[in-house]
């Protein structure tokens, strides 16, 4: 017999005037969070009750009704619509929604009520949020009626503005919000989608790599070039700024380059005009000048300007108020922001009279010219009174010149014949043009470039005939390029020894190699020789000169054997120019080589045929030859019927301990007898022997490598 479905009846509800309901002590919220209770009484006030409360009857001792009424769930709310009754916004008997209970229990309809309220998935914020603004509220009127800043309206609607495919990403889990927010920086959403294809696909996704795709064809507002112009009239010429509303973007990013370039070169080109209508002959303007720019060319020597007396005065006094504001803060462990402020403009104010410029003379201006670029800070760097050779033999070549009113070109700067004085040259977005040495001038001036090179050429040739004489200091030498590019590769000392010590990277690795015995003898050895020698290379020949000749051959060995390169590259490496061919069997004889002088042995090496570092990786047909070669027809036969995994893992087994290799790890076969004990290999060169024991370091290093 089939049993009848029992219908659900709902808790009826009713008005009940606000001062008949308490709350109850079964109302499971003890701690406050969320929204304050005066938010909510605000949003009563502006919205009415949006939800009933849940109510019981109060009962006395004998269980009869009192006509009051408990609130087990909606505490929060009514307290709200407490404090609208004491601010005398409500009246005390005002009639409030409730639904009346009467059966279950009170705490268990007051826990399921808050545990089962879910609240809104940031998404649906974001959207509510837009469709708010589409409705015709501002961004201030949306923050004030949910209580929160205003900024946090816009950082909600910047990611509603989102790409909607990236938005269904999100709803989807298959991006965090901190990643949704990175893609804010931007509204090009053909661009989001771009930048996420790609992101997805590489797993480049961090949120810092999906802001620096999203800018890496922007400026940034602190470059120089935008200090320069200025970010306001970027945005007035209609230049448009990428921000970032939840980190600091310290301005954003400037999204028209070519805007911005063009702005700066307007801008330069008036303040060489400017600079140009003092008098000088030439003006050279760009962001900024490569460095030496003025070499060859003669400085003038100005006067500064003389202070006025106001000037003076104004000086005196901001040096008064600067010591008094030093004096009264000086024992404080942190400004006020006012003061530090003031400070700041006290020190910038008196560095522009110090910064003032220098007064020449008419003559020398007339044929000399000034660099005006922009400096680190975004301003102004005029660099005046420079002088190039050829107009230096314009000036001594004819003095009448400048008597007659012209120089002996007819170039700018001086009066013309009429009196009138021409525009000087300005080169906007240029340095300095080459130009020829010019002999016979009496001045005092540099060497020229190529006389200094051809002296130094001269003192290279003495050095590398004195160097080759001595062996014992050239071994050193050497050495010390060795130890500089191996344990001081970010160290300040540089050397006159062009000799270069490359570790080659693996394009490809095979798993643990990491955790190889090779590897974790070579890094024990490294740490052992960085823990003896100088924590700065500026001290490390000294260093290298108080070890004897073993311990230098032990620490030049291990340098070296950082360059080795061994690899053999595939074919399509090879076409695409990193080596030829010819160049990379070359080097593979080479290792062959180096490999029989050694004595390498890959087995001693810890290198064993497994699933993943060889068996999984060939052709079945391989594995099977492997077995054959190494265990003969046999076992070969017994994994054939298997399919590859099973037989990678079979030949695994059957491998171990056989000592089989494969080719790339054979090498050429041995045509170098190898050295008896005590001679050959062991032996160092002739200048360095001694008949010392291996030093204690030495021995240190031997013991690590054993341990590992």
């Amino acid at each position: 017999m089939t049993k009848a479905t029992q219908k659900i009846t709902l808790s009826p509800s009713r008005d009940i005037p606000f001062n008949k309901l308490v709350l109850s002590q079964s109302n499971v919220r003890r701690i406050k969070g969320g929204v304050s209770i005066e938010q909510l009484a605000e949003s009563i006030a502006e919205r009415t009750l949006l939800q009933s409360l849940n109510v019981r009857a109060a009962l006395d001792g004998d269980g009869k009704e009192t006509g009051m009424f408990e609130v087990p769930a909606g505490g929060r709310r009514y307290r709200a619509l407490e404090l609208l009754v004491k601010q005398k916004r409500m009246a005390k008997t005002q009639a409030v929604p409730c639904v009346v209970r009467d059966s279950g229990s009170a705490l268990d309809d007051s826990f399921a009520e808050n545990d089962q309220r879910i609240g809104l998935h940031p998404l649906d914020q974001f959207r509510a949020f837009q469709a708010l603004r589409d409705s015709g509220m501002s961004e201030e009127e949306i923050a004030a009626r949910h209580f929160v800043p205003v900024a946090v309206v816009k950082q909600r609607l910047r990611l509603a503005a989102v790409s909607p495919l990236l938005l269904d990403v999100y709803a989807a889990d298959g991006m965090t919000l901190e990643l949704l927010m990175a893609f804010t920086v931007t509204s090009d959403h053909a661009r989001q989608r771009e930048v996420w294809d790609k992101a997805s696909r590489s797993g480049c996704d961090a949120p810092y790599q999906i802001r620096r795709q999203l800018t890496e064809q922007t400026v940034r507002a602190l470059d120089r070039r935008v200090q320069f112009v200025g970010l306001a009239s970027y945005e007035a010429a209609g230049g448009l700024v990428l921000r970032d509303l939840f980190e600091a973007d310290d301005g954003g990013w400037l999204q028209d380059v070519a805007l911005l370039d063009r702005l700066v070169a307007e801008k330069l080109q008036t303040e060489a005009e400017r600079i140009g209508a003092e008098g000088w002959k030439w003006i050279a303007a760009a962001v900024d000048f490569p460095f030496g720019h003025t070499d060859g060319l003669r400085e003038l020597h100005g006067e500064p300007a003389e202070l006025t007396a106001g000037e003076q005065s104004t000086i005196d006094a901001l040096k008064a108020e600067q010591a008094k504001l030093e004096a009264d803060y000086g024992q404080a462990d942190e400004l006020p922001d006012d003061v530090d402020r003031r400070l700041g403009e006290i020190e910038e104010a008196l560095q522009s009279f110090e910064e003032r410029p220098l007064t020449f003379h008419e003559a020398e201006m007339a044929r000399a010219g000034a660099f005006v670029s922009i400096d680190s800070e975004g301003r102004l760097r005029v660099a005046r009174g420079f002088v190039r050779p050829e107009d230096e033999v314009a000036a001594t070549s004819d003095h009448l010149g400048a008597e007659a009113g012209t120089d002996a070109d007819g170039r700018t700067g001086i009066p013309d014949e009429e009196g009138r004085a021409t525009a000087p040259a300005i080169v906007i977005g240029g340095g300095q043009s080459d130009v020829p040495d010019e002999e016979g001038e009496d001045v005092e001036r540099p060497l020229p470039e190529r006389l200094i090179s051809e002296l130094s050429a001269y003192r290279t040739l003495a050095l590398r005939d004195a160097l080759g004489q001595q062996p014992q200091v050239a071994f050193q030498a050497v050495l010390h390029c060795f130890v500089l590019a191996t344990f001081y590769p970010f160290g300040s000392a540089l050397n006159c020894l062009e000799i270069s010590l490359r570790s080659p990277s693996f394009p490809e690795q095979p798993p643990g190699l990491q955790d190889s015995i090779p590897a974790k003898a070579i890094a024990a050895r490294h740490a052992a020789w960085k823990a003896k020698l100088p924590a700065s290379d500026k001290d490390l020949w000294t260093a290298l000169t108080a070890m004897d000749g073993t311990t230098q051959a032990e620490l030049f060995a291990h340098c070296a054997a950082q360059a080795v390169n061994a690899i053999s590259e595939p074919a399509n490496r090879v076409h695409q120019g990193r080596m030829s061919a010819h160049g990379i069997r070359g080097r593979l004889d080479q290792a062959d080589r180096l490999s029989r002088a050694v004595g390498l042995d890959m087995i001693r090496a810890g290198w064993k045929p497994t699933v993943d570092n060889y068996l999984g990786r060939v052709t079945k047909q391989r594995i099977r030859q492997t077995v054959r070669e190494a265990k003969g027809e046999a076992s070969a036969q017994l994994i054939e019927h298997l399919k590859k995994p099973d037989m990678a893992r079979e030949a695994e087994r059957l491998l171990d301990g056989s000592g089989w290799l494969p080719e790339p790890l054979r090498g050429a076969e041995t045509d170098v007898a190898p050295a008896a004990e005590g001679e050959g290999g062991d032996s160092l060169p002739a200048f360095l022997s001694e008949d010392e024991e291996t030093t204690e370091g030495a021995d240190e290093v031997e013991e690590i490598i054993a341990a590992e």
